[in-house]
């Protein structure tokens, strides 16, 4: 005699807990910490260091900070091509902004962050691609 089989049960997929790691965020912080002194150094273009530029630098640095984690924590969840162009504008738009401080006119600074971008986009592929299982 043929009996039907059991149902399957559906389980919702929950959201894992958020696990803060001290190596999680400390890539991100390192390196918003460095961007956000540059930026600082180079609007202040050799005047004295004042109050607005240290908020400055510290808004630029906590802004590339919180853009970075958020892409390392959403990351590996997209597809490694949307994942490398992600990476690759978030690259260039930020070197195209450091090299805008400089004075240089904007098309120079929208082809060094496109350069940028092409680049990191290639490198962020190529490292995913081949990550691959």
């Amino acid at each position: 005699m043929a009996h039907a089989a059991p149902a399957t049960r559906r389980h919702h997929r929950r959201s894992a807990p958020l696990h803060l790691s001290p190596g999680m965020l400390a890539g991100p912080l390192l390196l918003g910490l460095v961007y956000g002194i540059y930026a600082a150094f180079m609007n202040r273009q050799t005047g004295p260091v004042t109050v607005a530029n240290v908020f400055y630098g510290i808004l630029c640095g906590a802004l590339f900070a919180a853009i970075m984690f958020t892409l390392a924590r959403v990351g590996p969840r997209m597809a490694k091509e949307a994942r490398a162009a992600a990476y690759a504008a978030f690259g260039g738009i930020a070197v195209g902004y450091l090299y805008s401080l400089t004075g240089d006119s904007f098309l120079r600074s929208a082809w060094v962050g496109l350069a940028t971008g092409i680049g990191v986009g290639v490198v962020a592929y190529y490292r995913y691609y081949q990550r691959e299982s």
